[in-house]
């Protein structure tokens, strides 16, 4: 099953709260942790996820949470609201990377996602999010390519899609609908020229049969003449 899925299912659901984005991430500058709560050493997989409550008022947040490896549950570690985010920093404005910083109230977080395209995503509906949802001040997004900060550029590339995919559907249609429009057409045509052939058939018949008795009529009175007259027949 998918990453996203499971950790909504297992975190977020249940707390009436539903999962927008999810990055995997890893520490650029590795934090020195002898010792973690859960009594283990830290090998462990970690998740940015990205949250808003399903009711209003809307509550969106940024939660930290890590899976051990051998567990296959799902653990929150740390988590802020979308209004203590004060920065975004994208690491590079001119081509996709991995790099991300993310700036609170209190602390800096320095990720390098799983790949840059994970991180894209996220960061931009993430900046999407902060436009609908901020209350207070929206946080700085610096060196983010602007493809990123196009407010609801996904849900327009998935509606182009959809459009473009409708198109070339009703275009297929259109065509199929022409194709039987003409195959129609040539049916018709077809069953004109069998009735035409069947008229003309049937006149012929008639004409044969018209010219067949005449002939025999005509056979019949010959020998009639001659039967009924056998002198003529002598004279001849």
């Amino acid at each position: 099953m998918n990453t996203k899925i499971i950790i909504n299912k297992d975190l977020f659901s249940p707390h009436n709260e539903r999962l927008l984005a999810v990055v995997q991430v890893k520490r650029r500058t590795k934090k020195k942790i002898p010792f973690l709560a859960t009594g283990g050493q830290g090998n462990y997989l970690t998740y940015i996820c990205l949250s808003v409550t399903e009711k209003k008022p809307f509550r969106v947040s940024i939660t930290k949470v890590k899976q051990f490896y051998g567990q296959s549950d799902f653990v929150k570690r740390s988590q802020w609201t979308i209004d203590q985010l004060q920065q975004v920093n994208g690491m590079d404005s001119s081509k996709d990377c991995p790099e991300f910083d993310l700036s609170f109230d209190n602390t800096v977080d320095q990720w390098v996602a799983s790949s840059a395209g994970d991180k894209c995503t996220f960061i931009q509906v993430l900046h999407y999010s902060c436009q609908r949802y901020c209350s207070e001040k929206k946080p700085e997004f610096v060196n983010c390519q602007a493809k990123l900060l196009g407010g609801n550029s996904i849900l327009h590339s998935a509606a182009d899609s959809v459009t473009s995919a409708v198109q070339k559907a009703s275009q297929a249609l259109n065509e199929r609908g022409e194709r039987l429009g003409r195959a129609e057409e040539r049916t018709a045509d077809m069953m004109n020229s069998a009735e035409q052939f069947a008229v003309t058939a049937h006149k012929v018949r008639q004409n044969v049969n018209k010219l067949r008795n005449s002939e025999i009529n005509t056979g019949t009175s010959i020998l009639t003449f001659f039967c009924d007259s056998p002198s003529r027949i002598r004279l001849m």
